[in-house]
């Protein structure tokens, strides 16, 4: 039995995640968290064979959750799921340590052969992902400059594009004005 984790801030999803993977005989959701922390502290203290965790979360997003989580539990395959495209995070997730990624617009199914793929130990990409994977290997011209971007850099680069000012991002970051400004 494939025991899986999930956390996600929206208790909708984390229901409907419970609701496909009922439909299975071996998979069970064997906790849930609500945000980052919660799920941090969930991983250090129980064993899980897979957690599902959404990117964008209160109280730690889900890269730097992902990042803790690869220092305390190896070996855990994690699979980040999310409402950005995949154009935006997943090859950051990926290289980061996730697994798999996952939208989710995805349909039912395809968690469900995620979650079996990255339990045996293998990654998972969506056949979508796979292809953009596939062209840009292919390509012969430069990346485009946010591509170089650190992590922190497109986290900042993100909120200020989506209209927020540098004094909200410090805020939601936890960190100084000063140092949003310096990403």
């Amino acid at each position: 039995m494939i025991r899986i984790l999930i956390a996600d801030d929206q208790p909708i999803i984390r229901e409907g995640i419970k609701q496909i993977i009922s439909e299975t005989t071996d998979m069970v959701i064997a906790d849930e968290a609500s945000d980052g922390q919660e799920a941090l502290k969930k991983v250090w203290k129980n064993n899980y064979d897979v957690a599902v965790l959404d990117i964008t979360m209160p109280h730690g997003n889900g890269m730097e959750i992902l990042g803790q989580i690869r220092k305390a539990r190896p070996k855990l395959p994690v699979l980040m799921l999310s409402m950005y495209p995949e154009d935006q995070y997943a090859v950051r997730a990926l290289k980061a340590g996730a697994a798999s990624y996952l939208t989710k617009q995805s349909i039912p199914e395809e968690l469900i052969r995620a979650i079996r793929k990255i339990f045996q130990g293998g990654k998972y990409i969506s056949p979508t992902l796979a292809e953009r994977l596939a062209s840009e290997l292919s390509a012969k011209s430069d990346k485009p400059p946010h591509e170089t971007l650190s992590d922190r850099e497109y986290q900042v680069m993100l909120r200020i594009a989506s209209g927020k000012t540098v004094s909200e991002i410090a805020e939601e970051l936890s960190l100084s004005v000063k140092t949003i400004s310096t990403y």
